[in-house]
């Protein structure tokens, strides 16, 4: 009979809210719960034995079939467990900028074997070790571990990163027009490389020291993801924080500034086909500007909320010239994919 086996079984056994465990071996959990209560120094009247991983309470029948050196909880009567996340809730309600929090937060995880709440208290260790205050190439030299020297803070390299993203869409619209000769394809290239230069290439939009009405990020540099192209937010909450730590910099750069009215589909064909027809003085450069390197058709997306397929959106019409030339010269422009 359950109950009165004559075999002691270990188990290891802790307190509510405590991180040490004790190894102790009863035939039952009637043995268990007053060996416990008697080392942890716990009220012996109302105590009760839970599972760790999960909160399952344990009696008597149950006790039997657990493993050697299975994780147990033992509780006073008002106490209850639901499992690991008991362990992660005191963590999150403690100072997050405290050590302590992050060496048991550590610990949880060398002692976690579930894949699932390994990678949950993966991520919460890499959250809780937050060096984004840190700024400059001397306060956090880690972060700038694979950065070119030249770059002293987190900010400037930020800055850059996003520069390069909006000179390699220039280099896409200067490639699709090599082919043309006509000096007109020349005017719109170079009006347009002034244009996006005269802005910082935008690069501001990763800056977290930028006005708030100029970047992306929080004031401490946490982006959210913007959703899809065909979606008003990300349902997902997808959010980082690449100032934190280098691995989230790391992170960060598959995270695409994704174009609505794609770039290759849609702007570049409509631009490249007004020039066709019309000399670029004719043309709303703005327009085309706006719709390649500013926010006005670019959404930051975690790369789980680019969709590649094709977007099936395409450039305004009344837009593509100044004045609507294309009405007024009553000209016909074949619309373009």
């Amino acid at each position: 009979m359950y109950g009165l086996s004559d075999k002691n079984k270990p188990v290891k056994i802790r307190s509510y809210g405590e991180n040490k465990k004790y190894g102790v071996a009863a035939q039952n959990v009637k043995e268990l719960i007053k060996k416990g209560c008697k080392l942890l120094k716990i009220p012996l009247a109302g105590a009760h034995v839970c599972l760790y991983s999960d909160g399952t309470e344990v009696t008597e029948e149950y006790f039997q079939t657990l493993p050697d050196n299975t994780e147990l909880v033992l509780l006073s009567r008002p106490q209850t467990w639901t499992g690991v996340v008991c362990d992660i809730s005191q963590l999150l309600s403690t100072d997050p900028n405290a050590d302590a929090v992050i060496a048991a937060a550590r610990r949880l995880l060398a002692e976690q074997q579930s894949p699932k709440w390994r990678k949950i208290l993966s991520d919460m260790v890499q959250n809780l070790e937050d060096r984004s205050e840190q700024e400059s190439r001397e306060e956090d030299q880690d972060w700038f571990r694979g950065v070119e020297a030249r770059f002293k803070t987190k900010s400037a390299y930020m800055k850059y990163n996003c520069e390069s993203r909006m000179r390699s869409y220039m280099k896409e619209v200067d490639n699709a027009a090599k082919a043309a000769v006509r000096a007109e394809f020349v005017k719109v290239l170079e009006q347009l490389a002034h244009m996006l230069k005269s802005a910082g290439y935008n690069g501001r939009y990763f800056d977290r020291t930028e006005k708030e009405c100029h970047r992306l990020c929080t004031g401490e540099g946490w982006f959210t993801c913007q959703g899809p192209f065909d979606q008003a937010a990300c349902l997902s909450l997808h959010s980082i924080n690449p100032y934190s730590s280098r691995d989230s910099r790391v992170m960060f750069s598959m995270w695409n500034l994704d174009h609505r009215i794609e770039k290759k589909r849609a702007i570049i064909p409509a631009l490249l086909g007004a020039l066709q027809n019309h000399p670029s003085s004719d043309l709303n450069l703005d327009y085309f500007y706006r719709m390649l390197f500013t926010r006005d058709n670019l959404k930051l997306v975690q790369i789980v909320c680019h969709k590649k397929g094709a977007h099936n959106l395409l450039c305004d019409d009344q837009k593509i010239y100044k004045g609507n030339t294309k009405q007024k010269a009553g000209g016909k422009r074949r619309r373009l994919n």
